[in-house]
C-alpha cells in the first residue's frame, strides 16, 4: 500500500544562509476507478482510503445511496511497463481499484456519452449540473423554516479551530487539504485528508457509506479552503445539509445551496462567517436582517 509521506532532499534558504536537508512531503498518485471491470474516472489522491474515496465518489455520481447498493471493491493489478503479451499484468500498485455493484443495482452506461451524472471537472457547468444534481439526488434538503435542525453561529465559529487541530498530515507537510464531518453540536465525527480537497469529502462520504449512515442528515461538512459547486454537490448527495468553508464559494456553489436548501457559509474564520444560503438552519441573532 502506498504511503501517505515520503522525505526528500530540499535546499533550505533563510535569510541568506544555504544548507540541505530533509523535507516532509505528501504523495500524490493516480487512482483509476472501474465500475464492474470498466474505467470510469482517475483521480490525483493521495494514498489511502481508497475503497471509501471510490464508494463516496459513486455516492456523488448517483449510483450508490446505501451499503446494500454495494457488492464489493477490490485493488486491481496494474499493468507492468515491459510484461509481455503473455503476462500483461503486473504487482499490485494499489493505484486500480474495481467496484461491484449489488445484484440489481443499475449499472450506468460507462461511455464518452455516459448519461450518469458526472462532475464539474467533467464539462458541466450552469443550469445543466443543477438540473443534473436535481435528478439524481437520492434525499431530499429539509428546506422548512420549522427545521429540526438547528445550529449555533458559536458552534460554527469553532469548527475550523477543530479541523485544523485534527490534521496530522498537514502538520508534517504542509501541503493537504481536509474534510471534516461534525454534528451539528460541533462533535468531531471523521476527518480525511488528501492531496484534492473533493477526495477528501469523498473519503468522509464513502466511509459513511460503508457504514450505513447515508443520509447524513443531522450533519455539518467542513472542508479547508473554498466551496466549489462539485463540494457543494458532494454534500446535497450525500444528505448533508451545511457546508462550511474557510474561503469563498463559487457562484455555481451557491446556486445550488439555494435550489437544493443546503446551507452554505464562506469566509469561516473566528465569529466572522458570510451565510450565502440556507439560513434557516442557523440560529440567528433576531435582528438579523436580509438586506
Amino acid at each position: 500500500m502506498g504511503r501517505v509521506t515520503e522525505r526528500r532532499r530540499v535546499i533550505r534558504i533563510r535569510d541568506g544562509a544555504v544548507s540541505t536537508r530533509p523535507d516532509t512531503l505528501v504523495v500524490e498518485e493516480p487512482l483509476e476507478i472501474r465500475l464492474g471491470g470498466k474505467p470510469l474516472a482517475i483521480t490525483m489522491r493521495t494514498p489511502g482510503d481508497d475503497f471509501a474515496l471510490a464508494a463516496g465518489f459513486l455516492v456523488s455520481e448517483g449510483v450508490l445511496a446505501s451499503a446494500d447498493d454495494l457488492a464489493n471493491i477490490v485493488y486491481c493489478a496494474g499493468a507492468t511497463e515491459g510484461a509481455g503479451e503473455a503476462g500483461g499484468r503486473g504487482a499490485n500498485t494499489y493505484n486500480i481499484v474495481d467496484v461491484r455493484l449489488a445484484e440489481g443495482v443499475p449499472v450506468p452506461d460507462i461511455s464518452l456519452e455516459r448519461n450518469v451524472y458526472t462532475t464539474s471537472s467533467c464539462g458541466l457547468c450552469g443550469k445543466a449540473s443543477l438540473d443534473a444534481v436535481r435528478t439524481t439526488a437520492r434525499f431530499t434538503l429539509d428546506r422548512s423554516p420549522d427545521t429540526p435542525v438547528r445550529i449555533e453561529l458559536a458552534t460554527l465559529a469553532a469548527l475550523p479551530d477543530r479541523l485544523r487541530a485534527a490534521q496530522q498530515v498537514f502538520d508534517r507537510t504542509g501541503g493537504l487539504h481536509a474534510a471534516a464531518l461534525f454534528t451539528t453540536d460541533g462533535e468531531l465525527l471523521d476527518i480525511r485528508e488528501d492531496v484534492g480537497r473533493h477526495n477528501a469529502v469523498d473519503k468522509i462520504v464513502g466511509r459513511a457509506l460503508q457504514q450505513g449512515l447515508l443520509p447524513l442528515s443531522s450533519c455539518v461538512l467542513m472542508v479547508s479552503g473554498r466551496a466549489s459547486f462539485e463540494l457543494a454537490q458532494k454534500a446535497v448527495m450525500a444528505g448533508i445539509p451545511a457546508l462550511a468553508a474557510v474561503s469563498a464559494p463559487s457562484s455555481l456553489a451557491v446556486d445550488l445551496a439555494a435550489e437544493t436548501g443546503l446551507t452554505l457559509v464562506g469566509f469561516l474564520r473566528g465569529t466572522s462567517m458570510n451565510v450565502y444560503a440556507g439560513e434557516h438552519r442557523l440560529a440567528l441573532p433576531a435582528e438579523a436582517g436580509t438586506g
